[in-house]
């Protein structure tokens, strides 16, 4: 998914697992749209101009990924969790 394509947000039980993965800090495996997959720790979730990203750290370096470009994301302690858009 382009940064350019307009944001959809993500289902509200999505967002709140996600919320709580970055409450509790969890290491995540995070699988993108675009095929990429990314391991971090949870930090927060942030909005920008009407977009919501996950702040993720790894290797001592921190991502913005955008929620609605994430399929998926797990940790043994909440499962794994399958992102769906919200119903507009």
């Amino acid at each position: 998914m382009s940064i350019d394509t307009e944001y959809q947000p993500i289902n509200c039980d999505d967002y709140d697992n996600l919320d709580l993965a970055c409450q509790r800090q969890l290491h995540l495996h995070i699988q993108l749209k675009d095929g990429e997959k990314f391991e971090g720790k949870a930090n927060r979730l942030i909005l920008r101009k009407k977009v919501e990203y996950l702040l993720i750290e790894s290797n001592n370096e921190s991502r913005e990924l955008r929620l609605d470009c994430i399929i998926s994301f797990s940790n043994p302690e909440i499962g794994t969790i399958v992102i769906e858009q919200s119903p507009l």
